[in-house]
C-alpha cells in the first residue's frame, strides 16, 4: 500500500500557464520507500481555460466549482485529498528539490507536531531571488508563537504559509482555509499554530513567484478597509481557539 501525501493546488485561468513549472518541481520530489503524492488541482471557476495546462498524469485529480477565490477552491479540493498529510502549492509557485521529503520527515519523527513549513525565496521576473529577514531557526515552533509574531511585527509571520504542510485530519477540524477573500491562508495558519505546535525547516522549500497577475499584486488585496477585517477576524478566531483548553493537537 503506497502512503499518500496531498497536494492541493488553487488555480484560475490566468496562472493556469505556470502549472508546467509547478508540476516539474512535484516530478522532482524523491519520497521515501511507500510514499508518492496526488495533486489535487482545484479551479476557482468553470472555464475551459485550465485544463489545457493540465499534464498528463493518473496522480492529478482536477475539479471545478463556483468561482470564490482561492480558499473556497481550496477547501473543496479537500473532497477529493487522499493522503494523511496535505501539503499547499499555489499554482503561480515551485517546491524545491526535498520540500516534501523534509516536511514529511519532520511530522512522522514527532507526534507532537501538526504542521510543517520551510524557508521561501521570492522569485522575481527577471529569475533572481530574494529572501526573508525573519526566518527562525529550525526547529520547533511553539503554539501561539506565530501569532504573537504576526502582530508584533505589523501583521507579517515568520513563516509562510504558501509552505504549509499539514495533517489531512487538524486541517478538517480547523474547517480548511478561512471564508475569506484574502488571507485565507494566514488565517489557516494561525489557526493550526493556536492548536499545535509547528516546524521550520531551514532549507528553502518553495519559490515564490512574483509576477503582475498574482492575486497578492492587485489593488484590492491592500484596501485598507478589508485589510483590517481581515486580519481582525484572523486574529479573533485563533486567540479564542487557544483560550479553549481542551482544543489542542498532541501531547498537552
Amino acid at each position: 500500500m503506497t502512503n499518500l501525501i496531498t497536494v492541493i493546488t488553487a488555480v484560475h485561468p490566468p496562472a493556469a500557464k505556470y502549472l508546467a513549472d509547478a508540476y516539474k518541481s512535484l516530478t522532482e520530489q524523491q519520497l521515501p520507500d511507500g510514499w508518492d503524492w496526488q495533486w489535487v488541482i482545484q479551479e476557482d471557476g468553470e472555464t475551459d481555460a485550465v485544463s489545457p495546462h493540465l499534464p498528463d498524469d493518473p496522480r492529478i485529480s482536477f475539479g471545478q466549482g463556483r468561482q470564490g477565490r482561492a480558499a473556497v477552491a481550496r477547501t473543496l479540493g479537500l473532497s477529493r485529498a487522499e493522503g494523511e498529510y496535505v501539503k499547499v502549492l499555489d499554482a503561480d509557485d515551485m517546491l524545491t528539490p526535498g520540500s516534501l521529503a523534509r516536511d514529511l520527515q519532520a511530522l512522522t519523527a514527532d507526534s507532537s507536531l501538526g504542521w510543517a513549513t520551510s524557508r521561501v525565496l521570492d522569485l522575481m521576473p527577471d529569475g533572481s531571488t530574494v529572501g526573508f529577514d525573519q526566518d527562525p531557526p529550525e526547529g520547533p515552533i511553539e503554539r501561539g508563537a506565530v501569532l504573537e509574531h504576526w502582530k508584533a511585527h505589523n501583521y507579517r509571520a515568520q513563516v509562510h504559509p504558501a509552505t504549509l504542510f499539514m495533517r489531512r485530519d487538524l486541517l478538517l477540524a480547523l474547517g480548511g482555509w478561512m471564508a475569506l477573500p484574502a488571507s485565507e491562508d494566514t488565517g489557516l495558519l494561525m489557526a493550526l499554530s493556536a492548536v499545535s505546535r509547528g516546524h521550520f525547516s531551514a532549507d528553502t522549500g518553495l519559490l515564490y513567484r512574483k509576477w503582475p497577475g498574482q492575486a497578492t499584486n492587485q489593488a484590492a488585496h491592500v484596501h485598507e478597509g478589508e485589510r483590517e477585517a481581515r486580519f481582525a477576524v484572523v486574529e479573533a478566531r485563533a486567540r479564542v481557539l487557544a483560550a479553549m483548553s481542551d482544543w489542542r493537537y498532541g501531547p498537552a
